[in-house]
C-alpha cells in the first residue's frame, strides 16, 4: 500500500525539477484561482452549485456537490503542491476537472473565444498535467520520496 500512495516515480534531479515545477505552479494556480475562491464564498456557492447528472453523484446535494470539488480543488491541490501521496491527489483533481468539462460544462464548446462565457478548455487545461503527474510521480523533490525510499534500481 506504501508503494502504491507514495512511489515519488523517477528520481532524475533535472526531471525531478521539472516536475516540481509543474506540481507546485498548476497546483498554486488551482488553488488561488479556483479552491481558495470556493471556500471563501461557500454559503452563497452551495446555493447555486451544480450537481453532476451521472450515478451516483446525480443524488448528492448542491453542498455536498460544492464539497467534492472543494476537496479536488483545494485539499487534493494542497497534496500535490506538497508532493504527498500525489498520484492519488493528481487522480482526484484529475476526475474533478473531467466532471467539470465533459458533465458540468458538457454543453459548453471546446475552446474559449469571443463571446464565449464558458468552455471544456479550461478544464481540460488542468487535466494535462494531472495525466502527467499520475503517470509520473511526484519526482525526488517531494514528501513521497522522503516517506518511500526503494534500495532497488528501477528498472523503467
Amino acid at each position: 500500500m506504501k508503494k502504491i500512495l507514495f512511489d515519488c516515480g523517477f528520481r532524475d534531479a533535472t526531471a525531478s525539477l521539472g516536475v516540481f515545477a509543474l506540481r507546485v505552479l498548476i497546483g498554486l494556480m488551482m488553488l488561488i484561482g479556483h479552491g481558495i475562491p470556493k471556500i471563501q464564498h461557500y454559503a452563497t456557492l452551495s446555493k447555486e452549485f451544480p450537481v453532476p447528472d451521472f450515478f451516483p453523484f446525480e443524488h448528492m446535494s448542491r453542498s455536498l456537490s460544492l464539497l467534492a470539488c472543494i476537496a479536488g480543488e483545494a485539499g487534493a491541490t494542497a497534496l500535490i503542491i506538497l508532493g504527498l501521496a500525489t498520484r492519488p491527489a493528481a487522480f482526484l483533481l484529475g476526475f474533478t476537472m473531467v466532471v467539470a468539462a465533459f458533465n458540468i460544462h458538457g454543453a459548453a464548446p471546446w475552446f474559449m473565444g469571443p463571446g464565449v462565457p464558458a468552455a471544456k478548455e479550461p478544464a481540460l487545461l488542468y487535466l494535462i498535467p494531472m495525466i502527467a503527474i499520475i503517470l509520473s510521480g511526484a519526482g525526488a523533490f517531494s514528501l513521497d520520496a522522503l516517506i518511500y525510499r526503494d534500495s532497488k534500481r528501477r528498472r523503467w
